[in-house]
C-alpha cells in the first residue's frame, strides 16, 4: 500500500497560522489555510481537523460532522476527531452516534490533555458529572494553567455543588487572561453583587470591540450584577445587549419545532396510551417536568431532601432513549419525523433503557428525580414507557417565565429564549401543549404553581411528599441546606431558602418588554395564572 508523503514545511505552517486564526476568531483566515493546504495535500487529517473546528465554530454542524469524519476515515486512531464527533453528535441529538465516537475516543485517547478535556465534555452534556469532573482533573493534571480546562472546571464545580472550587478555578483562568469573558460571566453568576467594582470592569471589557460570544458572556455578567444591585433600566440594556449577541449566533429551527409540537398532539393521544401494552413497571422515577427558571429546581431540592429520594439532576436520559432506539438520524434536532418513530417504539423497551442508562446517576435510594424540563414534550411516553413513575409539573406566570428565560445564559438549550417574539410564540406552544396533556392525561400528573410554592414552601412540601406516596419528613422544610449536583442554570440560587422575590419582577421591565407581552396577548396566552 502507497503511503501518502509526510506534508511539506510550507503546509506546516500554513495549518499553524489557520489555527492562530482561528484562537483569534479569524473564521475566514482559518479557511484559507486549510484550503491551501487541502488543495496540494487533500489526505491531511489536521487540515480536515482545521476545517472541522471552524464549521463548529460557526454553527455548521453538517460540514463539522463531514470534516471530523474525514479525519477518522483517514486516521481512525484519531482520538480528537472523535471526541469532537460525540460533542457534534449530542448537540444534533444522534444519541448512538454519540456513544460510538465517545467510546473512540476514550479507547484511542493517548493522555493527550485536550481530548480528556472534550471527553469530559460529552459526559457533562450526557448528564455525568462526576465521570467529566474526573476526566477534568486528568487534563489540568498536565496543564495546570489551561486557560479552557479551568473554566470548564469551574462550571463542574458549580454543577457540584463545590462554590468555593469554582471561585477558585476561576480566579487562576483570570490570572492566565484578565480579560476572559466566559470567567468573567460565571464570576458574576458564583455571588450577589455588593458594589460595583467588578461592574466597572465588566463595563470596561465591553467599551472594546469583541466578538459575540463574548459580548454576551460580558452583558449577561452585567446584567445579572446590576440588577443584584437594583439598577433596573441598565440591567435590562445590559440582558438585551446579551441576548441580541448570542442570538446573532444561534441557529433556531422555529419551522421544526412547530412540526414537533403538532405531531406531539397529533399522534400521542388518549388513544394511543390506551392502545399501548404495559410498560416497565418500576416505581422509582420523578419527573418534574416545564419551562426552565419556572421553579423545577427548587421543588426538585424539596423532595430530595427526603431520606428515600436521590437528585439525579437534568438527565438527558429519557430523550437519548427515544433516540436510541428509533435511530434517529434526522436532520433538524426536533422534528415531526422524530415523533413520528416515538409513538412506534416498544414503551416496554424503552422504560428499560431510560432506567438502564440513568443507573449510574440515579443512586442507591428507593426513589430519584429528573428534573429536565423538557421533559414535558414527552409527557405520554413517559406514561407509556414507566406508568408508575410520578409526574410534576412547574407552572409559572408567562411574563415572569419568560422573562427568567431571557436574562439568563444557557450553554446550547433553548434557543428561542434570546428574542422577545420568538419566545413568546415558544411560550404559547408550551402553554396549548400542557393544555392538551392535561385534557388527555391530567389525572396522571400534578400541576403546581411555582409562586404558591415560593410563598408558602411548607404547605406545598406536604403536599408534594403526599403525591408521592411517602412518609412526612422535617428535612424537606430545610432543602436549601443540601449538597449535590444541580446541572441547571439555578444552580446558585437554590443553596437559598425559597423567596418571592423573583415573583412579578418583569413589571420593573414593562415597557421593555413590550414585545413579548404583545405576542402572549396575540396567542391568547393568559399574563397571569389561576391560583
Amino acid at each position: 500500500m502507497n503511503q501518502s508523503p509526510p506534508p511539506q514545511a510550507w503546509m506546516q505552517e500554513s495549518l499553524r497560522e489557520g489555527y492562530s486564526a482561528l484562537s483569534r476568531g479569524d473564521h475566514q483566515g482559518a479557511i484559507n489555510g486549510a484550503r491551501r493546504v487541502l488543495t496540494a495535500k487533500p489526505d491531511l487529517p489536521e487540515g480536515h481537523f482545521l476545517v472541522g473546528l471552524v464549521a463548529q465554530d460557526r454553527s455548521d454542524l453538517a460540514t463539522a460532522v463531514q470534516a471530523f469524519g474525514s479525519v477518522t476515515k483517514l486516521a481512525p486512531a484519531h482520538s480528537a476527531a472523535w471526541a469532537q464527533l460525540a460533542r457534534l453528535f449530542m448537540r444534533m441529538g444522534h444519541i448512538n452516534r454519540a456513544d460510538e465516537a465517545l467510546a473512540q475516543a476514550v479507547a484511542h485517547q493517548d493522555g493527550n490533555p485536550a481530548v480528556q478535556d472534550a471527553i469530559a465534555t460529552v459526559y457533562s452534556l450526557l448528564g455525568d458529572q462526576q465521570a467529566a469532573s474526573e476526566w477534568l482533573e486528568r487534563a489540568l493534571a498536565q496543564q495546570p494553567q489551561h486557560l479552557g480546562f479551568l473554566i470548564n472546571r469551574a462550571n463542574n464545580r458549580m454543577f457540584l455543588g463545590d462554590f468555593d472550587g469554582a471561585e477558585d478555578s476561576l480566579h487562576k483562568a483570570l490570572a492566565v487572561n484578565p480579560d476572559n469573558a466566559n470567567a468573567h460571566w460565571l464570576l458574576s453568576n458564583l455571588r450577589r453583587a455588593g458594589d460595583r467594582s467588578h461592574i466597572d470592569r465588566l463595563q470596561q471589557l465591553l467599551a472594546v470591540e469583541r466578538p459575540p460570544r463574548d459580548q454576551a458572556y460580558l452583558n449577561y455578567g452585567l446584567g445579572k450584577e446590576l440588577e443584584d444591585l437594583g439598577d433596573w433600566e441598565e440591567a435590562f440594556a445590559a440582558f438585551a445587549a446579551g441576548a441580541a449577541a448570542r442570538r446573532s449566533v444561534l441557529a433556531y429551527d422555529e419551522a421544526a419545532e412547530v412540526a414537533m409540537f403538532e405531531a406531539l398532539q397529533q399522534q400521542l393521544d388518549r388513544d394511543w396510551l390506551d392502545s399501548r401494552p404495559p410498560g416497565c413497571p418500576d416505581p422509582s422515577p420523578i419527573f418534574i417536568i416545564g419551562q426552565p427558571r419556572t421553579g423545577t429546581t427548587l421543588v426538585e431540592r424539596i423532595i430530595t431532601s427526603h431520606s428515600q429520594v436521590h437528585s439525579a439532576g437534568e438527565l438527558r436520559q429519557f430523550d437519548s432513549a427515544i433516540r436510541r432506539l428509533v435511530n434517529y438520524r434526522g436532520r433538524a434536532r426536533h422534528s415531526a419525523q422524530l415523533v413520528q418513530q416515538a409513538s412506534e417504539i416498544d414503551v416496554q423497551r424503552l422504560g428499560e433503557a431510560y432506567l438502564s442508562t440513568s443507573r449510574q446517576l440515579r443512586g442507591t435510594l428507593p426513589r430519584f428525580v429528573d428534573k429536565l424540563p423538557t421533559n414535558y414534550r414527552y409527557l405520554p411516553l413517559i406514561l407509556a414507557a414507566l406508568p408508575n413513575a410520578k409526574v410534576i409539573h412547574l407552572q409559572r406566570d408567562p411574563m415572569d417565565a419568560c422573562f427568567a428565560s431571557f436574562k439568563q445564559l444557557f450553554a446550547d438549550a433553548y434557543p428561542h429564549s434570546y428574542e422577545q417574539r420568538e419566545m413568546g410564540r415558544h411560550h404559547a406552544r408550551y402553554f396549548r401543549l400542557m393544555q392538551c396533556w392535561r385534557e388527555r392525561f391530567g389525572d396522571r400528573f400534578l400541576d403546581l404553581p411555582y409562586e404558591t410554592v415560593a410563598a408558602d414552601p411548607d404547605t406545598h412540601a406536604r403536599r408534594l411528599i403526599d403525591f408521592l406516596e411517602l412518609p412526612w419528613e422535617d428535612a424537606c422544610l430545610d432543602f436549601h441546606r443540601q449538597s449535590g449536583a444541580v446541572t441547571t442554570a439555578s444552580a446558585v440560587q437554590v443553596r437559598e431558602a425559597a423567596h418571592t422575590r423573583s415573583v412579578g419582577r418583569w413589571r420593573r421591565y414593562e415597557s421593555q418588554l413590550a414585545p413579548l407581552r404583545e405576542t402572549l396577548e396575540a396567542e391568547g396566552i393568559p399574563l397571569q395564572l389561576p391560583r
